[in-house]
């Protein structure tokens, strides 16, 4: 291809792309700034099979592109052209001139920056020069699987985390300075950030995608999104990225019908089209649409130094009947409903990702039952390495919406996510989706007066923390934001001037202190014998007692939920060995906002010889009402630190 070689492509690599496996094709798509025959400029290179021309249109000529017309490379499809003498900055885009002779304008998909919406323009950037300062970091990946260890992540939409109005955003360089400080001093150890991908509607929160390629520019430039990151890493915090592709937005401008065909979604309308979100399918069937999406998973860990992505809406991706009315309704080759080929681009992305990235994260954000996500993909699983659990999820916030006085009659909601917690690698998510769209926030979902409100969150966020999983919350949550989240303004960072909000700030702090630092809770989540029932039936009293149990004989815990109005002033515990229990953390206390003096919820307790709940000893507890309460094994310490009194 001659073509190709005047323009410094690779054939090799217009081979790979058309067959699906070039996993790295950022590297020749999009505008790159290169030197042909000594001469510097940008490469323009686009992938439009049936277009009959193709010119680049830009300010660098007055956007008519009748000089500036793209030349192709063979039967690849792909279109190039070098134009000498422009450089970084500037706007361009391609004049596609259709079958059908319509002429329209369409971004780069490979856009590396865009234009501030409504403009939509692509933006020459050169993205390759970052010095990064991660390098401990990156070593440490390698070395320690992240299912062994703890995960604690930040939600985040960047937008509403602070900004100085609506429309006023932060940029990802004030970020840089706010955030990550923030979430160091909570605890956390990743970020979990909402697509940052470039987007037209705000109110899409970035789920509606037209720039896979484009850090938003409404928090500024890919450099300072690539500083945030690298402040991210320094200071130990993990950063995953929300990644959309499932579903693309319609917007012309965009992927849809981009040569004036459906190369990107697909001939068939019917499979392509998702009405709940009014977006289209990519068509995974596509070698060329695999390229580009795994191209674009590849992309953000190898230039971003991403750690991992959270993947939307796999449901929607292996159901093609998710969400359809019966007129949508398609079959594959078999006559099922199993979209076949999304099933295989998912296992091919989790190979190509792990071949590359060993360690990194890929959490399938899955509302299925499909069997085996977690599982590789030589064992029959979609390969990914975590995936939400839902249900927990949804029977937890269903259990604590109830009146506590009805809670004995639905004691399973509490008890059933142990029937399959071990199914998986599971995150516990307690995400943005929950708290929108007249949902209420997680403090306003609890039953109860408004103290009651408090003393329930603090329940539940002590039940999800040692609960078998990774966790994940949605900012505003540390600190029981009380409105739903809204998108356009800043969190109500005022509540912590509030006694028991600033209150429920430093319970939150302090459980994933206490998370972090107890490997009983994070060892084992998917070893069944991390976990063990102490006393799972007594739905009378609404009251569960499990222990986690880490690698070492003597690292275990026992935790106690009294999910009743009831106080129980001498509730026998049953415990596996005899010797002095330290009570972790106490929701009650009183620094958290609770009943209980400080000196009452972080005493030792003495076993006793009387054998419970099947245990050769146990313990005595107070449990006021709606408390939890963490007692780790304390026989290993001295003496004078079990008698201290210490708040995180």
């Amino acid at each position: 291809m001659a073509n190709a070689a005047a323009n410094g492509l690779s054939t090799r690599d217009l081979y790979l792309f058309n067959k699906g496996n070039y996993f790295h094709s950022y590297r020749t798509f999009g505008a790159h700034i290169v030197q042909l025959d000594g001469k510097a400029g940008v490469r323009f290179t686009v992938w439009a099979p049936n277009a009959k021309q193709v010119h680049v249109v830009g300010s660098f000529n007055a956007w008519n592109g009748d000089s500036h017309i793209m030349e192709k490379n063979g039967e690849t499809g792909v279109w190039s052209l070098f134009v000498p003498d422009i450089g970084a900055g500037a706007a361009y885009k391609y004049e596609i001139l259709t079958s059908t002779n319509e002429r329209m304008l369409k971004s780069d998909p490979y856009a590396f920056a865009s234009e501030l919406r409504p403009s939509t323009a692509s933006i020459v950037t050169e993205l390759f020069r970052f010095n990064w300062n991660d390098g401990d970091w990156h070593q440490r990946k390698l070395e320690d699987s992240p299912v062994h260890e703890p995960m604690l992540i930040y939600e985040v939409h960047l937008g509403s985390w602070r900004n100085n109005g609506r429309e006023l955003f932060w940029t990802y360089e004030q970020m840089a300075d706010e955030l990550v400080d923030y979430v160091v001093r909570m605890n956390y150890t990743h970020i979990e950030l909402l697509p940052i991908t470039e987007h037209p509607l705000d109110q899409s929160w970035g789920y509606q995608t037209t720039g896979y390629y484009a850090a938003t520019s409404r928090y500024g430039t890919p450099a300072q999104l690539m500083m945030l990151i690298d402040r991210c890493h320094q200071k130990g915090i993990g950063v995953i990225l929300d990644w959309v592709p499932g579903h693309f937005c319609k917007d012309d401008h965009g992927l849809r019908e981009f040569d004036g065909t459906p190369i990107y979604e697909g001939k068939d309308w019917k499979r392509a089209e998702k009405p709940l979100w009014g977006t289209l399918a990519f068509d995974y069937g596509c070698t060329e649409v695999q390229s580009f999406l795994i191209s674009n998973a590849v992309f953000w860990m190898d230039v971003f130094h991403i750690d991992g992505l959270r993947v939307d809406a796999v449901a929607s991706m292996i159901d093609l009947h998710f969400d359809k009315p019966p007129e949508l309704y398609t079959y594959n080759a078999f006559g099922g409903t199993e979209n076949t080929d999304a099933l295989r681009f998912l296992k091919r992305l989790n190979e190509v990702v792990f071949q590359y990235y060993p360690n990194t994260l890929m959490i399938a954000e899955d509302s299925s039952a499909w069997p085996a996500v977690t599982s590789p993909t030589y064992m029959g699983g979609l390969g990914f390495n975590f995936k939400w659990n839902m249900g927990w999820m949804n029977d937890m916030l269903r259990y604590m919406a109830l009146d506590p006085n009805d809670r004995m009659r639905h004691h399973n909601l509490v008890t059933f996510s142990l029937m399959y917690a071990f199914s998986e690698n599971y995150v516990l998510p307690l995400s943005h989706d929950e708290v929108v769209h007249g949902k209420h926030s997680l403090l306003n979902k609890m039953s109860g007066t408004y103290e009651q409100k408090f003393a329930q969150l603090r329940l539940f966020y002590g039940y999800w923390m040692t609960h078998p999983g990774k966790k994940l919350l949605f900012m505003g949550g540390e600190w029981g934001q009380f409105d739903e989240w809204k998108d356009a303004e800043s969190l109500d960072w005022m509540l912590l001037d509030y006694e028991l909000h600033g209150a429920m700030h430093t319970y939150v702090k302090s459980l994933n202190d206490r998370y972090g630092t107890t490997p009983a809770l994070w060892e084992r989540d998917s070893d069944p014998g991390g976990f063990e029932w102490i006393d799972v039936h007594n739905a009378a009293q609404s009251i569960i007692v499990f222990m986690r149990r880490g690698h070492a004989e003597d690292e275990f815990s026992i935790i106690v939920c009294n999910f009743s109005y009831h106080h129980y002033p001498e509730y026998l515990v049953g415990v596996p060995k005899p010797g002095l229990y330290r009570t972790a953390i106490h929701s009650e206390a009183a620094a958290f906002g609770g009943s209980v003096p400080t000196a009452d919820s972080t005493k030792v307790h003495h076993s006793n010889k009387t054998a419970w709940h099947g245990r050769p000893c146990s313990i005595t507890l107070d449990l006021p009402p709606l408390s939890f309460q963490m007692l780790s094994f304390a026989n290993g310490e001295p003496r004078r630190n079990l008698e201290k009194t210490v708040l995180h």
